[in-house]
C-alpha cells in the first residue's frame, strides 16, 4: 500500500498529493480511514470523492492507496441482508455501534464466521470452465446459491470436498494451485460478462392489470417510473417487488427521505412471500441510502445493487433490481461534478448524465451466463423523481432514451384516489410486439386486439371529455356516449387495482384477459342495440354490467364474469 497525504478538502471531494494511483482505486482517508475512489487525476494531484462525512478532516493527514477498485463480496448470506450504499451491513453496525453510524467503520458485507452446508456438483479430475457451477449451498429455505468458477479462471479440479465452511475458507483447488472459496469479489464499476445475450421475448409479470395488459415489461428489460412526490412511485415498487414472477429481488433505496426508507426496512421484512408462504426476505436483497447519508455513497449505491442483481442472474435465476430513485442518483452526480468545477450541463447535470444512465440501464438484460445452459436475467425498474413533475427535466428525458417502458405517475389522478395512478395517455411500452407471440400461445391469440381495443377506447374517451366540457355529455351522439359509458367501466372495473385487497393485488394474466372480453361483451351488446334503434338511456341503465367488478375481489371470478355476461345478453333482450 502507498501512502500519500491530503492537500485539499472541498466536501465529499478531496485531493491527495504523493501517491499514484489508477482510476477508481479505493483508497483510505486521514486518519480514520475513511473510504473514498479515485475519480480524477491531475499531474501530481489525486482527486477523491470519499463515501463518508469528511468534517473535522485537515490536509497533511494520511491517504492510502489499495490499488484495487471498489469491490463487494458476493457469495452465500446476500438474501435477506440489508446493506448501506459500499455493503456495510446495517444491523452489524447497528450491534456495534448503535442507532447512529460512525464514520470509518468497516464491516465485511458476508459474515466471516458464519459456516455453510456446502455439496460439491463436481469431482476431482473434472475440467471446469468460467462461471460453471462447482457446488450448492442452501442460502434460504428453497433458494439454492450455486458456487461457481472465478469468471477469470479455468482448468481441472485438484481438490474439492462437501462439508460445512465459512466463505473464506477453501472448498477446492484447482490445477493452477487456484484456490477455490464460496466468496469472491467483483468491482462494482465493471458489468458481469455474459454467454448470450438473448432476445427479450419472455414478459415480467407483475400481477398488476395495467402494466400486464396496456404496458407489459420483458423480462431482462428496463422501465422507469417517473412521478411527483406523493403519486404513490414507492408503494408501485414495493407491489412489483411483492409480486412480479421473479426469483430474486433486490431494493435500492438511493437517496429516499429517511420516513420512506423506515417504511419499507419495516415491511419488507413483514410481507410474506406468496409463492412460497415464508418470508419476502428469503429472496431479497435491500439497500439503504437514505438523502441525509453522504451524497457520494449514494452514487455507489446503484452500482453496488446492480453488480449483486448480475450475480444471481449468474446463477440462472430471474432478478428484478428496483431503483428508488434514478433522480437522487443523479443529483449526487450533480454534486460531485461541481466540486470538481466540471463545465455543467442542462439544468446543473454534468455533461456525462446521460452516459452514466445509459450505462447502468444497459446492465440489464436476458442472457445465456458463462458456463450454464439455463438462461437468468436482470430486469431493472428504476423511479425518476422529476422536481414539481416535469417530465422534461434531464433525468426524465435521458431516462427515457434507454428504457423501452415508460410508467408514468399522475399526481391528479392519486389525488382522486385511482391507484395505481398510471396515467395511461403518457406511458407505453415498446416491448408489446416482441411479446405478442408469447402472449398469444400462454394467454390467448386475441390478447393483443384486447390490448389495442382498450387504449383506443381510453385515448377516444380524452377527446370526448374535451367536448363534453363545452357542451355537456347528453349533446354527444348515442355512441360517442356509450364510448364514455365504456372507457368508465375500463377505468373503474379494470385499471383500478387495490394494492392492500387480499385478492385484489394480485391478477392472473387469464383472470386479465376474461374481465376485458367482458367489458367489451357489454359494448358489443350496446352498438348492437344501438343499431336496432334502442334509446342510449335504456343501455347506459343496464344494471347487470356492475357486476363485473365483484370479479375483481372473487377467486371465483369465472362464475362471476360468465353470470354477468349471461345476464346482460338477458337484459339487453328483455329491452326489445
Amino acid at each position: 500500500m502507498e501512502k500519500g497525504v491530503l492537500y485539499r478538502i472541498a466536501g465529499p471531494v478531496v485531493v491527495a498529493k504523493g501517491i499514484s494511483a489508477n482510476m477508481y482505486d479505493l483508497v483510505k482517508v486521514g486518519n480514520e480511514k475513511l473510504m473514498g475512489e479515485v475519480i480524477q487525476i491531475d499531474g501530481d494531484k489525486i482527486i477523491i470523492q470519499v463515501y463518508e462525512d469528511t468534517s473535522a478532516l485537515q490536509p497533511g493527514e494520511p491517504v492510502i492507496n489499495t490499488k484495487k477498485p471498489l469491490s463487494i463480496e458476493l457469495g452465500p448470506g446476500l438474501l435477506t441482508s440489508i446493506y448501506d450504499g459500499i455493503q456495510r451491513p446495517l444491523p452489524v453496525l447497528q450491534q456495534e455501534q448503535g442507532d447512529y453510524i460512525f464514520r470509518g467503520l468497516e464491516a465485511p458485507g458476508l459474515d466471516p464466521k458464519k459456516k455453510w452446508d456446502f455439496k460439491a456438483k463436481v469431482k476431482k479430475g473434472d475440467a471446469v470452465k468460467p462461471g460453471q457451477v462447482i457446488g450448492e449451498v442452501e442460502e434460504t429455505p428453497g433458494i439454492m446459491h450455486s458456487i461457481m468458477v472465478p469468471l477469470d479462471k479455468e482448468g481441472k479440479i485438484k481438490e474439492i470436498s462437501s462439508g460445512k465452511y465459512t466463505v473464506d475458507e477453501p472448498v477446492g483447488k484447482l490445477d493452477d494451485g487456484t484456490i477455490l472459496k464460496m466468496k469472491q469479489l467483483w468491482p462494482v464499476r465493471k458489468a458481469r460478462p455474459v454467454g448470450k445475450k438473448l432476445n427479450p421475448t419472455v414478459p415480467l409479470i407483475t400481477g398488476q392489470r395495467i402494466f400486464d395488459a396496456l404496458f407489459p415489461l420483458a423480462k431482462g428489460g428496463v422501465a422507469a417510473i417517473p412521478g411527483p412526490f406523493g403519486a404513490g412511485k414507492t408503494v408501485a415498487q414495493q407491489t412489483l417487488a411483492k409480486w412480479a414472477d421473479a426469483d430474486i429481488v433486490v431494493y435500492v433505496g438511493c437517496g429516499e427521505r429517511g420516513n420512506e426508507m423506515t417504511e419499507v426496512l419495516k415491511e419488507f421484512p413483514a410481507l410474506i412471500d406468496p409463492k412460497s408462504g415464508k418470508a419476502l426476505m428469503n429472496r431479497t436483497v435491500l439497500i439503504a441510502n437514505t438523502s441525509n447519508m453522504p451524497v457520494a455513497a449514494r452514487e455507489a449505491s446503484v452500482y453496488t445493487g446492480v453488480t449483486i442483481a448480475e450475480y444471481f442472474r449468474d446463477m440462472g435465476y430471474s432478478v428484478a433490481m428496483m431503483a428508488d430513485s434514478t433522480s437522487r442518483w443523479a443529483e449526487a452526480m450533480r454534486e460531485i461534478s461541481s466540486r470538481l468545477e466540471e463545465m455543467p450541463g442542462e439544468e446543473g447535470y454534468p455533461a456525462y448524465l446521460a452516459t452514466r444512465l445509459a450505462q447502468f440501464y444497459e446492465r440489464a438484460g436476458r442472457a445465456i451466463p458463462k458456463g450454464k445452459k439455463k438462461e437468468g436475467s436482470v430486469t431493472l425498474i428504476g423511479a425518476v423523481s422529476p422536481p414539481g413533475g416535469d417530465f422534461s427535466e434531464p433525468v426524465t428525458q435521458n431516462t427515457l432514451r434507454v428504457t423501452k417502458a415508460f410508467w408514468a405517475l399522475d399526481a391528479k389522478l392519486a389525488q382522486r384516489r385511482h391507484f395505481p395512478s398510471i396515467n395511461w395517455l403518457t406511458s407505453y411500452s415498446l416491448y408489446r410486439d416482441a411479446l405478442e407471440p408469447w402472449f398469444a400461445e400462454n394467454v390467448g391469440k386475441d390478447f393483443k386486439k384486447l390490448q389495442t381495443e382498450f387504449m383506443s377506447i381510453l385515448q377516444e374517451e380524452e377527446k370526448l371529455l374535451q367536448i363534453v366540457q363545452l357542451v355537456g355529455s347528453d349533446a354527444l351522439p348515442d355512441r360517442e356516449q356509450l364510448t364514455l359509458e365504456v372507457a368508465r367501466m375500463i377505468r373503474e372495473f379494470f385499471l383500478q387495482q387495490n394494492a392492500f385487497h387480499a385478492v385484489d393485488t394480485f391478477c392472473d394474466l387469464k383472470k386479465t384477459r376474461a374481465i376485458m372480453k367482458t367489458i367489451l361483451k357489454y359494448r358489443d351488446l350496446g352498438q348492437e342495440a344501438l343499431g336496432k334503434g334502442m334509446r342510449i338511456q335504456k343501455i347506459l341503465e343496464v344494471k347487470s354490467k356492475n357486476e363485473i367488478v365483484n370479479s375483481k375481489f372473487d377467486k371465483d371470478y369465472q362464475k362471476i364474469l360468465t353470470d354477468a355476461e349471461k345476464s346482460m345478453t338477458k337484459e339487453f333482450a328483455a329491452l326489445g
